[in-house]
């Protein structure tokens, strides 16, 4: 089964790809409209533009004339046109007032403005008027667009539909949001729930990203203004803040989730001056518009320019320094630069309006915010390698530090730590080699350090679940719980067994003594019992085993 993240991905695609391609009925009832344009006059009458078209341009841009008032007039509509519904794109705009001409000559209008366009507001921003009824169909449309920006023009995108169209396109736009935004719940809680584990700085500017989108989302789709009845300006100017805070938010991401070395150098500061272009003027087009739009404007697209041409040094940079998510970042952020360019081309009106442009930041968004959680769970692997590296590293390390390199048993202090602060009682075991440094003179000292390493095995062998280590030259010691005690006989008879090189005779003496060990103190007079015994066991001719009184008899 593919992961929660692909799933959303696959839903978000089928959705787009049903979106952009309707059925026949679908089709069967959309009238696409042409528009020309006339700058508004005082004293201009719907009735008199309506008899002459020919006052209108039909062949210039629309944003050539500038920000002001207009009249816009349809082309013929077909005959026999049944009640429809109009559909344009939301743009900035005081107020808006639709003129429909019928078959017989009467003319009816609806007005929206700025302030109450919540109310006719679509998901995907769509504004939709119903044609004012009347018993002739409708012949021609005349809009009356006052205070518009006209940054990309002043009428886009106007369609006629009827209303089993417009529910259909409504479910569809419905299906896709809300699939956005469960993407984006579930990439929010998830890397959450990482951080609050793992810690990563990268988590916390990708959840940050994610939140922006989401916002933008809410905002840009129209839901915000359906759901609050916003002034529709103000949502624009919103909608600007919050794309300016996602596309700073995913820069400081790249940063955060690439290794430092990538952004070394130059391309932090103009990172950063890149945010800040980006956050000042977004923030500059939300308050001074209307007044210096041409310039808060500009700026923006400069600074989102700007961060397009930050992808190539970044990929660079990554590819020369050797990062090991260069492929990752170049996957996840390829559709978002495609398409953030495909609308830097429309904003300067170098390629043709469409709604799906429009909604591009979107869908590109979703795919970047998607991938770039492939990302993530991909350096969260690696992390989680290093770690588990790490960790090796250090059990080795604690393991060489708590083991004797001869014997492989434990060295003393590593004994003692794991002796001392025992719990009830124990049995305490000293093994003690009879005439080593004889061993040694006989076979060398590679000879007696074999003798050490077969005693050692020994042993382990004899006592397999007790504490074993060595704690002097050829002393020995072994830890088991007194209600489990070992046979001190039978280690040493053990030992007796264990062939040693060239046949040689090798013994030792063994002293045990039973005690607690809950303080560093018992420890010692354990010790001290046992070591007694063993003396008494070399005393007394060696190769055998004596026992100390136990300490809890001597109390």
């Amino acid at each position: 089964m593919p992961p929660p993240a692909t799933r959303w991905i696959l839903t978000v695609l089928l959705l787009v790809v049903a979106a952009l391609l309707p059925g026949r009925a679908q089709a069967a009832t959309r009238i696409d409209l042409d528009s020309c344009i006339r700058p508004a006059a005082a004293g201009d009458e719907a009735a008199t533009l309506f008899d002459r078209p020919d006052r209108f341009a039909c062949t210039a841009k629309q944003s050539r004339f500038g920000p002001g008032d207009f009249w816009l007039i349809s082309q013929p509509l077909p005959p026999g046109t049944v009640p429809l519904r109009l559909r344009q794109a939301s743009l900035w705009q005081s107020r808006v007032t639709l003129y429909v001409r019928y078959a017989d000559g009467a003319i009816r209008h609806i007005g929206v403005t700025s302030g109450d366009t919540g109310r006719h507001l679509r998901l995907g921003a769509t504004i939709e008027l119903p044609l004012p009824p009347h018993a002739a169909p409708p012949t021609r449309l005349l809009w009356h667009v006052e205070g518009s920006l006209n940054r990309r023009g002043v009428l886009i995108g106007p369609v006629l539909v009827d209303a089993d169209t417009a529910a259909a396109s409504d479910m569809t736009m419905a299906a896709l949001y809300a699939a956005f935004a469960g993407m984006c719940l579930a990439l929010l809680i998830y890397n959450l729930a990482l951080w609050a584990a793992l810690r990563q700085a990268f988590q916390p500017a990708y959840c940050l990203m994610v939140l922006f989108l989401l916002g933008y989302a809410f905002s840009s789709s129209g839901l915000l203004g359906q759901i609050s009845g916003i002034d529709n300006n103000d949502r624009q100017r919103l909608n600007y803040l919050l794309l300016a805070g996602t596309a700073s938010a995913a820069l400081v991401f790249a940063r955060a989730f690439f290794e430092r070395r990538v952004f070394d150098g130059w391309l932090r500061p103009y990172s950063t001056g890149l945010i800040a272009t980006l956050l000042t003027a977004a923030t500059a087009y939300a308050w001074f518009t209307p007044r210096y739009v041409a310039i808060t404007d500009g700026i923006s697209t400069i600074a989102y320019v700007g961060v397009i041409t930050l992808i190539g040094p970044i990929l660079y940079r990554a590819y020369r320094r050797r990062s090991n998510y260069l492929w990752l970042f170049g996957l996840a952020w390829g559709a978002p630069v495609v398409l953030a360019g495909v609308r830097i081309l429309a904003a300067y009106q170098l390629i043709a309006w469409h709604w799906w442009i429009d909604n591009s930041t979107l869908l590109a968004m979703a795919l970047e915010a998607a991938l770039s959680s492939l990302g993530v769970a991909y350096r969260i692997r690696l992390l989680s390698l290093e770690r588990d590296a790490a960790r090796a590293r250090e059990i080795a390390a604690h393991r060489l530090a708590a083991t004797d390199p001869l014997t492989g048993l434990l060295n003393r202090r590593a004994f003692l730590d794991g002796a001392i602060g025992r719990a009830g009682e124990h049995q305490l075991i000293l093994v003690d080699i009879d005439h080593f440094k004889r061993i040694n003179d006989t076979l060398g000292h590679d000879g007696g350090d074999e003798v050490l390493r077969l005693i050692a095995s020994a042993l382990r062998a004899a006592a397999p679940d007790a504490l074993v280590a060595r704690i002097g030259g050829e002393e020995f010691a072994i830890l088991s719980p007194a209600e489990q005690p070992l046979d001190a006989r039978g280690v040493l008879d053990r030992l007796r067994v264990q062939r040693m090189p060239f046949d040689l005779i090798v013994t030792a003496s063994i002293g045990t003594c039973t005690g607690t060990l809950a303080r560093e103190t018992e420890w010692k007079a354990m010790y001290r019992c046992a070591d007694r015994a063993l003396f008494a066991a070399k005393a007394a001719g060696r190769d055998r085993v004596r026992h100390g009184v136990a300490l809890a008899q001597v109390a």
